[in-house]
């Protein structure tokens, strides 16, 4: 995921909201990534299937708070 950004920073983000402590992933991020984890293929998995739901064809997404 190295070569997208912002897949990779997606696909973090959902890492830590779902995995928050060790008690629900033994892997940091980076690690997780490493080793490519099934819960890092989740993250993954969530962040391209928002990027789809988000941007339409051709559409950039606008930054900004989400509340």
């Amino acid at each position: 995921m190295q070569h997208d950004l912002q897949l990779r920073a997606a696909a973090r983000a959902v890492y830590e909201a779902c995995y928050p402590s060790d008690d629900w992933a033994r892997l940091g991020f980076e690690e997780a990534e490493r080793y490519r984890t099934v819960e890092y293929r989740q993250a993954i998995d969530a962040a391209q299937q928002v990027r789809s739901v988000l941007a339409a064809p051709g559409e950039q997404l606008a930054l900004g708070p989400l509340l």
